[in-house]
């Protein structure tokens, strides 16, 4: 079973900063496509940042030179890095994972995502 293991999030000022992490398996890690999604109350789940097995990486326009995908190889781990965080941030941030032959870009859409972690929640006042 896929497992996706999300740490992170909580609350911050605008122009704050936060980190989001997601572990998973070596096999997921090296081989799938992996992303965050977020969802606001009353809104769709849409896609913030995807990378690829390669490192490749894309990001949403709203999040751009504000959102850095990273990773630690030795701990299958990879962050979202959230600077300059705006109230239009605030949603619940999902890690999801899609399988090596998918559309790996954030504009994929979450049908392509095959597995997802259970989420955390980002809330930035003004």
């Amino acid at each position: 079973q896929v497992q996706l293991v999300e740490s992170g999030g909580g609350s911050v000022q605008a122009g704050g900063s936060l980190r989001l992490s997601c572990a998973t398996s070596t096999y997921i890690y090296r081989t799938y496509c992996m992303g965050w999604f977020r969802q606001a109350p009353g809104k769709e789940r849409e896609g913030v940042a995807v990378i690829d097995s390669g490192g490749s990486t894309t990001y949403a326009d709203s999040v751009k030179g504000r959102f850095t995908i990273s990773q630690d190889n030795a701990k299958n781990t990879r962050y979202l890095q959230m600077n300059s965080l705006k109230p239009e941030d605030t949603a619940r941030y999902y890690c999801a994972a899609a399988p090596p032959w998918s559309d790996c870009t954030v504009v994929a859409g979450r049908d392509v995502f095959r597995y997802w972690g259970q989420g955390t929640q980002v809330t930035v006042s003004s």
